[in-house]
């Protein structure tokens, strides 16, 4: 059984700065703060923010382990304003807003940390036989191409 509040998958990131990044989630994407547990050492042990319906929970990573980026895809009501957000609290941008071939209006940001961001918002619902026929159509395919090349950069 799923605790109340929580979703069958829990997404873990882990770093080197967790306080940093609960700051970065907050003024980026609302995220509430649900807890934090910090050590003697002074590092947190364990953290919980809810973004929408979902809980991420985070840690500093215990020291010499190496970096351990996430890769999160995060669906809002307006995908533009939110990657502008993140933006403006210190992600850098990896891939501009781009309307894809399946109904999705799709960018990506690194956070400070190196954690990767896909920023969508479901612009609309679509049934196989249409996503097939734009999958073809060269706005489509471009805007595919650019966005599948802008990741390995």
């Amino acid at each position: 059984m799923v605790p109340d509040g929580y979703t069958t998958v829990t997404p873990w990131i882990i770093g080197h700065d967790t306080a940093g990044l609960l700051d970065f989630l907050k003024a980026a994407f609302d995220a509430e703060e649900l807890g934090r547990v910090v050590g003697e050492n002074g590092k947190i042990g364990h953290a919980e923010v809810r973004i929408g319906d979902a809980v991420v929970m985070a840690f500093d990573s215990p020291d010499g382990w190496a970096a351990t980026p996430a890769f999160l895809r995060l669906y809002v009501p307006d995908s533009e304003e939110t990657q502008r957000r993140a933006i403006e609290a210190g992600a850098t941008e990896v891939t501009r807003q781009t309307v894809l071939f399946f109904g999705d209006r799709v960018g990506r940001v690194r956070d400070p940390f190196g954690n990767l961001w896909w920023i969508q918002t479901r612009l609309e619902e679509l049934d196989e036989a249409e996503m097939a026929r734009r999958a073809q159509l060269p706005e489509y395919v471009e805007a595919m191409k650019y966005v599948q090349g802008e990741l390995g950069r």
